[in-house]
């Protein structure tokens, strides 16, 4: 899975996208020109020191990868973690991404 890493595309999956919204994280999707899975994390300062930061987005990319296969292909994903995040697994995560994707 590739990342996104132009502000552009963040900001086109926020407006233009459709979104999930949860008390641990907030998800946007949106189709994309490469026809590539891509995923960009969003996780802010408020929520800790770098340490604490770097874990929470270690987490969300490995239930991402455990949840591949449902994910939609050829679409920007982007994951913006919120306070609750701080005591999640990355059991929890794919939960929610269960619940938003496989309906």
């Amino acid at each position: 899975m590739e990342s996104v890493k132009e502000n552009v595309n963040f900001k086109r999956a926020y407006h233009q996208g459709k979104s999930a919204v949860y008390k641990e994280l907030v998800i946007y999707w949106r189709k994309n020109k490469p026809g590539v899975t891509r995923l960009g994390l969003t996780v802010s300062k408020k929520l800790g020191n770098s340490p604490k930061r770097n874990r929470i987005r270690r987490i969300i990319r490995a239930a991402m990868q455990a949840q591949q296969s449902i994910l939609p292909q050829g679409y920007d994903i982007i994951v913006v973690a919120r306070a609750r995040c701080l005591r999640l697994k990355s059991t929890d995560i794919e939960h929610i991404i269960k619940e938003t994707f496989s309906a």
